[in-house]
């Protein structure tokens, strides 16, 4: 099984079963892991905001602009920030290590 990692708020690393074809929103909802997703997936807002680490970015296909849009209401943006919902594990992410942006 694939897996995952969250670095939570408090910095503390989760590594997580992360089953191909889910989204890392769906995977953190699965573990109790703290991200919102107040649209439940729909890409309608940016309460799943991820930090991806830089190893992991350029595995990573581009945010759409819709994404691009939604990150923009963001609290806390970086440069390699994305949409929990639109992340999809495949087995080139088996591995991935996200962190949860500190909140404001």
């Amino acid at each position: 099984m694939p897996s995952m990692t969250f670095i939570e708020r408090n910095g503390a690393p989760r590594q997580v079963e992360a089953p191909l074809g889910l989204s890392v929103l769906e995977i953190a909802h699965r573990h109790g892991i703290d991200l919102e997703g107040a649209c439940e997936g729909s890409l309608a807002c940016a309460t799943c905001h991820v930090v991806v680490d830089p190893a992991w970015a350029g595995k990573l296909a581009k945010p759409t602009e819709d994404e691009e849009d939604m990150l923009d209401l963001a609290f806390g943006l970086e440069k390699t920030s994305r949409l929990g919902c639109q992340l999809v594990i495949t087995d080139a992410l088996d591995g991935l290590v996200v962190r949860l942006p500190k909140t404001g």
